[in-house]
């Protein structure tokens, strides 16, 4: 892997992980076209979605810092026999969705993940995936919202958005795109449903990352890669952090459809591609 080809795909890794239009399946195409060996660059890969998440506490450090501590004060709550007082404040009350929403991307990840894994070796199913992506963000843009805030959301909301994000395991369908869309679907409003779409995403992206270090990493790293590396982690946590908040303007600004046109163009090249080339 050149210098050049390690900031792209962590130019691609930083937009695309949070721009709707699935970070997996950008990389995907790319290792194809650029005839990198995806196990050859895993350690890179997870690195990356490092990069991803720095890009993520860096714009909600506080709603993240606010969590950590109201999961403190749960804990005492606990041991002075309170219990868990979920609906204490709309803080802790988050705290639990994010649980809750984690769930069943877990469950479905840990079962499906063999599945999942074989769609990285088919183009045709990327670009099926794509155009999927397409479709729900422009039918989400047309649906009525309730706006509901963080103390009307229920249980099974938050399952919901958590089944959401265990479709966008797909490479393809994007994983921001497809939890916004869940939120929207619930009837969140436009700024709960950004956020709680990337909140989310934190314990997933660093479940990934834990659950692929130690094969990742179990050989080392060239050190001719080291270079590209850092530069490509460096370049997707600051474009990962210009994409979220271009999403926040987007969402609010109920311009998600526009993404629409973007993923169903690329999926059709794609599928032209594997069908006529």
């Amino acid at each position: 892997m050149t210098l050049f080809e390690g900031i792209i795909l962590g130019l691609v890794q930083g937009l695309a992980e949070f721009l709707p239009i699935s970070s997996s399946g950008h990389l995907a195409i790319l290792q194809y076209f650029f005839n990198i060996d995806g196990e050859k660059i895993l350690s890179f890969a997870v690195l990356l979605h490092l990069g991803t998440l720095f890009s993520l506490f860096a714009v909600y450090y506080r709603d993240i810092w606010k969590l950590l501590l109201e999961l403190g004060a749960v804990i005492r709550d606990v041991f002075n026999g309170k219990g868990l007082r979920i609906n204490a404040n709309e803080t802790r009350k988050l705290g639990f969705m994010i649980i809750f929403a984690t769930i069943p991307t877990g469950i479905i990840g840990i079962l499906l993940n063999d599945f999942f894994s074989s769609l990285y070796n088919s183009l045709t199913a990327i670009a099926i995936c794509l155009l999927i992506t397409g479709t729900i963000l422009w039918i989400a843009e047309r649906l009525p919202q309730a706006g509901k805030d963080v103390g009307r959301m229920k249980y099974r909301d938050a399952i919901l958005v958590g089944i959401f994000q265990s479709i966008a395991i797909s490479p393809g369908i994007s994983r921001s795109g497809a939890t916004i869309v869940g939120g929207l679907f619930s009837g969140f409003n436009r700024d709960l449903a950004v956020k709680f779409a990337f909140l989310i995403s934190i314990p997933s992206i660093l479940g990934a990352v834990i659950l692929e270090a130690p094969d990742a990493f179990a050989e080392g790293m060239d050190s001719a890669l080291i270079v590209p590396v850092i530069t490509g982690v460096l370049v997707a946590a600051i474009s990962g952090f210009v994409a979220i908040k271009t999403m926040i303007r987007v969402v609010t600004g109920k311009k998600l459809y526009v993404f629409s046109f973007y993923t169903w163009a690329v999926g059709a090249l794609v599928l032209a591609y594997t069908l006529f080339l």
